[in-house]
């Protein structure tokens, strides 16, 4: 069995992505990586080639900055690395650069890619996922965050990279999955405000133009972590890669669980999704086969 990682990765230094801790949070059960390096404004290809296994390969690539709608960029650039992916690999682990892999879930994702490799009916691994905000004590937990993706396909050359590569699609459809007990650690929302606030920026000008950044996006010195609704202490403990990144945190985020901002039809259907585990309405990006 063979399994090729991949992802894609641009101004990885200005905006502060933790891509080296993401990458070598899943490459142990990787027998390649695919990295596809856009043209940037720091030294990402050199940070990228600083990653010491010979499983890495970097392909550079030039972003079309004038795909400024729904992040159309990020799917076409996710597909050039599924691209370059060998053709005898068996399965692709797809891997966002701010996304990690706790390593307990190692053991876990090995033993699903073995069951399902000749499973033809099975064309990719939907992942459960934890988002940090504000600081790596707290998790966002409202309906507005998505509770699982799909991380790992089949190596079918006609699964292609959907709207702004949240997801895949095959042949235009809803690929089918098998839901694994393994979740993605998701560190989007954690960095230093000035950090955040440049990423915020910068993202945005994958989806809008620049009349409607000018209009909605402050222009502000720093990301304002306070306009939240609702979060959770997390509990459990982080990924051993991001333990130096956690260890030199240096800003400040608290928040008081107790006191949420959801209005009172939020709240009570929070109440009601948390007992049951269940969320109603969910965007399902996949087909969940049993």
């Amino acid at each position: 069995m063979k399994v090729s990682g991949f992802t894609i990765i641009r101004n990885a230094i200005q905006f502060d992505y933790p891509v080296v801790e993401s990458i070598t949070s899943i490459l142990p059960i990787c027998d390649e990586f695919i990295v596809a390096v856009g043209n940037s404004n720091d030294d990402t290809l050199k940070l990228i080639q600083s990653i010491d296994s010979p499983k890495i390969k970097i392909i550079e690539t030039i972003w079309d900055d004038n795909l400024r709608e729904g992040g159309k960029v990020l799917a076409h650039e996710t597909n050039k690395a599924m691209d370059a992916i060998s053709e005898d690999s068996d399965w692709c682990f797809y891997i966002q650069s701010d996304e990690i892999v706790h390593e307990k879930y190692l053991p876990t994702i090995k033993e699903n890619l073995s069951r399902y490799k000749d499973q033809k009916n099975v064309e990719g691994l939907l992942f459960k996922y934890t988002h940090f905000y504000g600081s790596y004590d707290y998790i966002g937990v409202s309906r507005s965050w998505y509770k699982n993706e799909i991380r790992i396909i089949k190596n079918d050359k006609t699964i292609r990279s959907y709207k702004d590569a949240q997801g895949f699609r095959k042949n235009g459809g809803k690929l089918n999955v098998k839901p694994i007990n393994a979740s993605i650690y998701h560190y989007g929302w954690v960095k230093h405000p000035k950090n955040q606030q440049a990423k915020h920026e910068s993202f945005n000008k994958m989806w809008h133009d620049d009349t409607w950044i000018n209009q909605n996006v402050k222009k502000v010195n720093e990301f304002d972590y306070s306009f939240i609704d609702i979060l959770e202490k997390f509990t459990g403990s982080h990924p051993k890669v991001m333990q130096p990144r956690i260890k030199n945190i240096n800003w400040q985020f608290s928040f008081d669980p107790t006191k949420n901002k959801l209005c009172l039809k939020s709240k009570i259907l929070h109440f009601i999704e948390k007992k049951l585990n269940y969320q109603f309405g969910e965007y399902k990006n996949y087909h969940v086969i049993k």
